[in-house]
């Protein structure tokens, strides 16, 4: 053997495996393509994304075409190996020629060019995908041969790769995608993907306005009265009714109101006339689902009612808004009034507050599972009606209630345990009054009130 040949069949065989890790690059690269970024790259004109996709579309094509070139290429480079090995070093060497070549194969064709390939695969894909076009053009015929018969296997398994499974994102899925783009999302917005994608799981009556809170106009009070009402409601519409919200006499918009105020007086007969017929929605819709029927009915404001048909709330479109955008609405759209702040960390919480609405105001992780709002936590732990002063422990919160109006927690103080550890640590001391509220309160998770 020359020494011509023998440098024409070592070229040969390098050309080989180096082909052989393209083909495995193009492989790997193309099934970790993100089909979601593809499939937008390919609306915006990108040649090589379209090419990528189409190859896609039939993966079963795309493997057939890939794994016949690869593996007639390791074939070939298996047997220049051999003859090699005879030619230079005769058969006693073929079977050490053969583990040889299996090393280099398994480093340089198929872990190194994979590896890149997942980590870059657009970089890998996209000029692979215009090659990979040119030879599915040229050996169709033969992959559609191996394709039959590969698929005529997988018929009897209940696989037909005609139709493969499109990818469909959960919304758990979509939040840890959100979750991860911190880096290209500034965190309002970010918030607010969030907020969007948890409207199944809020329901109407984490955000409503307790009954004890309504704004209306009471068409038995004095015309002074209830422009007053009107001036100061941040709504666009208003529940009407006739001394007590359970005589309800429909809603009324505040800009009409206004523009008939001007006028002159209006008495009772007036304002039921301007009145539209009242929305109710029933306890427990979901706010999504809510959104969507305010679209439909036209309506930007609606009482919620229980199963026995009371009146235990009020949910705007405006509220749906706030849940959704978070703390860009508290600052844009309406501040939201119920918590201050102490010197020492600590917050006074209207006991009216959504215990969902103080967790995303606060960033604490109140049970949410039970009672909805904070006076509803305290009486569901005590089991009865307590008095100011007292305070219960749950978990990290100490909850000291400061004010009681009729049974009603309208206040409570609420020490977060972590935030004070902390403030231990930077130097900080509780006061002795916060000692003694920490170190014995009246419930510790379940608790009892005498």
């Amino acid at each position: 053997m020359t020494s011509d040949s023998s440098g024409l069949l070592f070229l040969l065989l390098g050309l080989l495996i180096i082909l052989s890790g393209a083909f495995s690059a193009s492989e790997t690269a193309m099934m970790a393509l993100n089909r979601h970024r593809l499939k937008h790259l390919a609306e915006q004109g990108n040649l090589s994304a379209i090419r990528a996709l189409k190859l896609l579309h039939r993966p079963d094509r795309l493997l057939g075409l890939v794994l016949l070139c690869n593996n007639f290429v390791n074939i070939m480079a298996s047997s220049i190996a051999t003859m090699i090995a005879l030619k230079l070093f005769g058969e006693a060497w073929v079977a050490a020629a053969a583990f040889v070549l299996t090393f280099v194969i398994l480093i340089f064709a198929e872990v190194a060019p994979k590896t890149l390939a997942a980590l870059h695969p657009e970089r890998v894909a996209f000029p692979a995908a215009y090659v990979l076009t040119i030879l599915m053009k040229g050996l169709l015929p033969l992959v559609s041969i191996i394709n039959i018969l590969a698929n005529n296997l997988l018929k009897p398994l209940g696989v037909d790769p005609k139709r493969a499974e499109r990818q469909h994102l959960s919304a758990g899925e979509l939040k840890s995608i959100v979750n991860e783009s911190s880096a290209l999302l500034p965190g309002k917005y970010q918030s607010m993907l969030l907020n969007v994608l948890e409207l199944k799981e809020v329901v109407v009556d984490d955000i409503m306005v307790p009954r004890g809170r309504i704004q209306g106009i009471d068409i038995e009070d004095s015309f002074k009265d209830i422009m007053k009402t009107a001036q100061r409601s941040q709504y666009y519409n208003l529940p009407v009714y006739e001394g007590h919200i359970d005589n309800l006499i429909g809603t009324i918009s505040v800009r009409e109101l206004f523009t008939e105020g001007m006028k002159g007086e209006l008495d009772g007969e007036r304002l039921k006339a301007l009145c539209s017929e009242p929305y109710f929605i029933p306890s427990g819709t979901a706010l999504g689902v809510q959104l969507s029927n305010f679209q439909k009915r036209g309506r930007n404001i609606g009482l919620v009612i229980n199963e026995y048909g009371d009146i235990i709330g009020l949910v705007s479109l405006l509220d749906i808004l706030q849940a959704i955008v978070g703390k860009f609405a508290e600052e844009v759209i309406v501040d939201m009034q119920g918590f201050q702040w102490q010197e020492d960390g600590s917050c006074i919480i209207d006991g009216s507050q959504s215990l969902r609405q103080i967790n995303r105001k606060t960033g604490w992780h109140l049970p949410t599972d039970g009672p909805r709002t904070l006076n509803g936590l305290i009486l569901e732990q005590l089991e009865s009606i307590p008095e100011a002063g007292a305070s219960i422990r749950l978990g990290d919160y100490v909850i000291e209630i400061t004010k009681i109006v009729q049974g009603m927690v309208t206040h409570a103080r609420v020490i977060n345990l972590e935030d004070k550890k902390a403030g231990e640590k930077d130097g900080g001391k509780p006061s002795s009054a916060e000692e003694d509220i920490i170190a014995n309160p009246i419930a510790n998770n379940k608790a009892s009130h005498d």
